[in-house]
């Protein structure tokens, strides 16, 4: 494949990354994507909660015939059971339908409510797999797990209160005022008009709760947060005598999440006054109304007892309403606290046309290179370098020289501003990320394990070697001995971020993963810096061995473990100041002599000394 230059190479992207699918950013639309995971379930239920609820409502007009006919005979008698056979009838056929339909529609909730939210987890967390280094460096990890939680859970809670509250009291209301009005239209009215000006004012009251909601759930997510940061860094609370300041500043974050949680809860206290007086103006307003009718004829006692037991069930629906309304916007204003944190654009995607193209010598290429983790202060502008296929390279220099960043360009952790990072010729850019990733290795200075088992945290570096082969590797990295020495061997749980094992033993197993991978291009940053002496002897021989007929970066600190490799890059102020063999450059009597002069202890001093 042809070389691509700076000014033909893929241009830095943003939006959806390939094979993630394209999440709506507004809570409702958000909310409707994941409808369509089962439109016939959802469309069952609606029929079955239809049905539920008529049955339920017209039982007070069943109700109503049977009382007619009873008023109507002037003495008890069998005959009056014979004749209301019918409506007697209807009242069974109802209560045994609101029953049945229910449970139907009940059982369609419990199978399609766990689908439902693991579904919502399940594309949420693809879709934050694919944020940028940037973003999980700008987030806490524990809040940010705690919305795809909070957000799948408002899905969830946000369908079911439209299917089964709000579409029932909808229905509850039109039934409602149907049969009214056929018993005496101006009862009807008196109902219509209550449920128009209640619905309405509860909408509004409900909605302006919204940004109180969402200001709540943020404050709920930002307190886990910190309690997740806090817990994952326990150690060092102790070691620094830190354990009543982390309380303080989970006490601080109460504080503000208290204020949060009062304001929205003391608005919702005011709607609920104005909830309950409404239901008891209508009460009394139905309770006397009917009574005025009944008194001058113009309605029997079987309406009255119906438009009465309609009134009630108008009342217990509707005093819910408005609680309803403020959970729901409750539940969206959770789902858009989730939506606005996770579902923005991915800051690096694959080009279209994106290629997985295979490294097969390994030759790296930095070709006028421009890039800063802040454009406006670049920490490279014009970087050119080539690293050969097959050569073992050491990058040196001061804190913030630009080592790392040359590592986390060529990782494609972030993109270059301006020219072009290539790897056998190709773009990154022009890769899709797997393949990349697929065929660099990297054995960072602090490496994270998984709380797994250490079999499963060696065989990450390939998912289909044998357990034979994981042994093998952690022979190679000096890590069966230890490993053995455990209860359960293999099987031993390593705990979060592989905190059961010291910084050595960690180490190693993040070079056996390594050495299973068996990538072309090894990136090795102070690989061996939380190893002894003897282990690091022994671990540079295996290391030695893993480098053959490899590309190798290796960044380090320590000056001794790069004097052996093919060449040495310096870099000062994000420029090459040195390019050359350990010998040429002692030789040279340059930067690096003075580096190598000035180690302490066989480490870089962090700066450059005054002058």
């Amino acid at each position: 494949m042809s070389a691509a230059g700076p000014e033909d190479g893929p241009a830095p992207s943003s939006g959806v990354s390939s094979g993630v699918p394209a999440l709506p950013a507004t809570p409702l639309r958000f909310i409707l994507h994941f409808v369509a995971s089962y439109p016939w379930w959802y469309l069952a239920m609606l029929l079955f909660e239809t049905a539920n609820v008529t049955c339920g409502i017209l039982l007070p007009y069943a109700l109503g015939r049977i009382v007619k006919g009873v008023t109507a005979s002037p003495v008890a008698s069998p005959a009056v059971v014979d004749a209301l056979h019918g409506p007697l009838l209807l009242f069974v056929a109802l209560c045994a339908g609101e029953l049945v339909f229910g449970r139907i529609a009940g059982g369609i909730q419990i199978r399609i409510g766990p689908r439902q939210r693991q579904n919502v987890t399940r594309t949420l967390f693809h879709y934050l797999q694919h944020h940028s280094h940037r973003y999980f460096s700008n987030s806490f990890a524990g809040s940010l797990a705690h919305r795809v939680s909070e957000t799948a859970l408002g899905v969830v809670q946000a369908l079911w209160s439209l299917l089964t509250e709000f579409w029932p009291i909808a229905i509850v209301l039109t039934v409602s005022i149907v049969l009214m009005s056929r018993a005496h239209v101006q009862l009807g009215l008196f109902v219509s008009l209550w449920a128009v000006l209640f619905i309405g004012l509860s909408y509004l009251l409900a909605r302006r709760s919204r940004p109180l909601a969402i200001n709540a759930s943020a404050a709920r997510s930002d307190t886990t947060g910190k309690v997740v940061d806090s817990v994952t860094n326990l150690s060092s609370t102790r070691l620094f005598a830190r354990l009543g300041f982390e309380r303080q500043l989970l006490d601080e974050a109460q504080v503000t999440e208290m204020a949060a949680l009062r304001l929205s809860n003391r608005y919702n206290e005011r709607v609920r006054w104005f909830q309950f007086g409404a239901a008891a103006v209508l009460k009394a307003g139905i309770l006397y109304y009917a009574l005025t009718l009944w008194s001058r004829g113009e309605i029997g006692v079987g309406d009255f007892v119906m438009a009465v037991s309609l009134g009630l069930m108008i009342i217990n629906e509707a005093r819910n309403l408005s609680r309803r309304f403020l959970e729901f916007f409750e539940y969206i204003g959770n789902v858009a606290n989730g939506v606005h944190s996770i579902v923005q654009p991915h800051e690096l995607v694959d080009a279209p046309g994106a290629v997985a193209a295979r490294v097969r010598a390994g030759r790296i290429e930095f070709r006028d290179v421009a890039f800063g983790y802040d454009p406006a202060r670049p920490v490279f502008d014009g970087l050119n370098v080539t690293v050969e296929a097959g050569q073992r390279v050491g990058l040196v220099g001061f804190s913030g020289s630009g080592k790392s960043t040359f590592v986390n360009l060529l990782l494609r952790l972030y993109d270059v501003q301006r020219g072009a990072v290539l790897v056998d010729g190709v773009d990154v850019r022009g890769m899709t990320q797997d393949a990349l990733h697929e065929q660099l290795s990297l054995i960072p200075q602090d490496p994270s394990l998984f709380h797994r088992s250490l079999m499963d945290n060696i065989r990450y570096g390939r998912l289909d070697a044998s357990d034979d082969e994981v042994m093998a590797a952690a022979a190679q990295a000096h890590a069966h001995a230890f490993i053995m020495q455990a209860p359960e061997a293999y099987d031993a749980m390593v705990g979060e971020r592989g905190v059961k094992l010291s910084g050595g033993q960690r180490q190693r197993i993040a070079i056996a993963r390594v050495i299973l991978k068996n990538a072309p291009v090894l990136i090795l940053d102070e690989a061996t810096s939380s190893l002894d002496s003897v282990t690091e002897d022994a671990i540079q021989t295996t290391l030695e061995e893993v480098m053959r007929g490899k590309t190798v970066i290796v960044v380090a600190h320590r000056l001794s473990t790069i004097a052996h490799l093919d060449r040495i890059l310096v870099f000062d102020e994000g420029r090459i100041v040195e390019d050359g063999s350990h010998q040429a450059l002692l030789a040279r009597r340059g930067v690096y002599w003075q580096l190598w002069s000035r180690q302490a202890g066989g480490f870089l001093p962090d700066r450059r000394a005054a002058s």
